[in-house]
């Protein structure tokens, strides 16, 4: 850098690896020389001082036992997998860091962005096991919004796939994210291993991976409620859907958390069919998935009704009261009011006793909920709603996982009812707002490379870890061998009854004929219109399909036949009963 004067030009020198500044600052006379000036004044610049380098946490030995077992009295029928069960961590490549390396990479960022008229210093470099972070200290003016525009021309000019530009919460510097030349492989086996997962107090504790620092991320899906993945085809979101299921089984029985497995692919999830944790059989089928999501609200209701009954608000305290009780070898009771007597007029209350069993808390796995939107996507819309607004108290949790998050699939309802979600590589800015309302997921590496947005925090960056499905077979197969799943028909087999009705959810027989029939009497009622193009921009179809449907009601006398001038007259209530 030049930086020329009335009187004397400076000339900024970045010296090389293992110079000394007084080295050169004793040439200063030989300069003067050589360059026929009159004198020379060399000094160290104070305010360009080397970056802080971080030095990154490393995962110690494995701190788990080879074969846990808790001390609660529902775990004595089960022994949870030992750790190596999965393949251990490959040993890392190279020395330590390289320190030197990352200070002429800070500097060469800095002349990059200073090509860009972008002034700023590089006040700490944050090397991880598969991005490095730079945190530039932007000059006084310069706008965040400046440096994150200019996330490609950084990658092209520091020979990068690609960099990630983001904001730092409460802190005055910007986060510039580049990838290392030598990628380290994450394993399961370690963060599975380490004190983070074994002192993790969570109820449902999954592994994300690691983030920048080196340091395991292990969070609870309880308080969360539900997660929402997204990421396309080889970015990594069917090992991370195996890893958080893995971080389920390595740490809760079942007796303790129950899974419903929704495979529309026929792929991902049969590795699990068989384990005592599953509910019901790996659903592939559109059909019985949805009749699955319905006995999940049914499920809800129940619990909901039961824990009213015991005067608790969660699934813990419902646990907690039923298990004391049955410790004393007492049942749960409440009074019930069974009339009045008929001579003093007053109430007459009975005990009622109440059988109840501590209820497991259960997770919902979809793979692909893509296929699930294609099929029945308002009634599958429906149920995610109900089930996203009531189901946490009563101990069910949604993971749900797309490789195309689109606007169709990823619904307003559904983004605004699934606050916490993970984006892995995707392959556009467009899609990159769709899952998580602004762009950075495009940047992303593949592979694992995922961004968590915990409900209405900042976003963070996850190295997710490998697994394989030699790993995921040997764990399903421990559990498969001590028992066999208890099934209950019901999640996926229609009741001779027909079930629960639930109020606003789409009507109508299970063909998606009979279901936008239904749909199209309800909104004619309703709106007490019967205009064919009213009806085509309301169900969002073509208009030989509105004029169809149009044509039905009229055959089956809920509209009459059009007038003179095209217009009919809607034939019964706003509840839809002929008048």
């Amino acid at each position: 850098e030049v930086r020329p004067g009335r009187v004397v030009t400076l000339y900024a020198l970045e010296p090389a690896s293992g110079i000394k500044a007084s080295r050169v600052i004793q040439l200063a006379d030989d300069i003067a020389r050589n360059m026929s000036a009159l004198s020379a004044r060399v000094a160290a610049d104070p305010e360009r001082r080397p970056p802080i380098i971080s030095t990154p946490q490393r995962g110690g030995a494995p701190t788990r036992p080879k074969a846990s077992q808790g001390s609660l009295d529902f775990r004595d029928s089960y022994v949870l997998p030992p750790l190596d069960l999965l393949n251990p961590s490959k040993e890392k490549r190279g020395g330590g860091i390289d320190k030197a390396a990352l200070e002429r990479n800070a500097r060469l960022l800095e002349s990059v962005l200073d090509d860009f008229h972008v002034k700023g210093a590089i006040r700490e470099v944050r090397p991880g096991p598969v991005v490095t972070m730079y945190e530039l200290e932007p000059a006084s003016g310069i706008k965040a919004s400046r440096v994150i525009q200019l996330a490609d021309d950084i990658a092209r000019n520091m020979s990068a796939m690609s960099a990630r530009v983001a904001t730092i919460p409460g802190r005055n510097v910007i986060g510039i994210e580049l990838p290392n030349v030598h990628r380290e492989s994450v394993a399961l086996h370690e963060i599975i291993g380490s004190s983070h997962f074994v002192d993790q107090t969570g109820q449902l504790p999954i592994v994300l991976g690691k983030n920048i620092a080196g340091t395991p991320v292990i969070v609870d899906l309880a308080p969360m409620p539900h997660l929402l993945v997204a990421g396309t085809t080889g970015a990594g979101k069917s090992v991370g859907l195996n890893c958080m299921i893995l971080s389920l089984l390595y740490r809760l029985t079942p007796d303790e958390c129950r899974l419903i497995m929704i495979d529309p692919k026929h792929l991902e999830l049969s590795m699990y069919e068989g384990i005592p944790h599953l509910l019901a059989p790996v659903v592939t089928e559109p059909a019985k998935a949805i009749r699955a999501l319905k006995w999940a609200v049914e499920q809800m209701e129940d619990r909901y009704r039961m824990m009213a009954s015991v005067g608790v608000r969660g699934l813990a305290s419902f646990n907690d009261k039923v298990r004391a009780a049955r410790a004393k070898g007492q049942k749960l009771g409440r009074r019930v009011q069974t009339g009045y007597d008929s001579a003093t007029g007053q109430p007459i209350y009975e005990e009622e006793s109440l059988d109840f069993q501590p209820l497991p808390q259960i997770v919902v796995i979809v793979d692909e909920l893509a296929d699930l939107m294609i099929t029945a996507g308002k009634e599958v819309e429906f149920l995610i709603q109900r089930l996203a607004q009531k189901a946490r108290a009563a101990g069910i949790h949604l993971i749900m996982a797309t490789q195309r998050p689109s606007v169709d699939v990823i619904t307003g309802v559904i983004k605004a009812n699934l606050p916490t979600r993970i984006s892995f590589a995707v392959t556009s800015k467009i899609d990159s707002r769709t899952i998580l309302g602004e762009q950075g997921a495009e940047q992303l590496l593949g592979k694992g490379d995922m961004l968590y947005m915990p409900g209405g925090k900042q976003i963070s960056r996850v190295h997710g870890p490998f697994v394989s499905d030699d790993e995921v077979l040997r764990v399903a197969e421990h559990w498969r061998g001590q028992g066999t799943p208890e099934y209950n028909m019901a999640v996926t087999e229609e009741p001779e009854d027909g079930g629960f009705a639930l109020d606003g959810a789409p009507s109508g027989g299970d063909s998606p004929e009979e279901q936008a029939y239904s749909r199209a009497v309800q909104l004619v009622a309703e709106s007490q219109k019967a205009s064919i193009s009213w009806l085509q921009r309301q169900m969002r179809v073509g208009y030989n399909s509105a004029a169809r449907l149009v044509e039905r009601m009229e055959n089956e006398g809920y509209v009459s036949r059009p007038d003179h001038v095209g217009r009919r007259e809607v034939l019964m209530d706003t509840e839809g009963n002929r008048l």
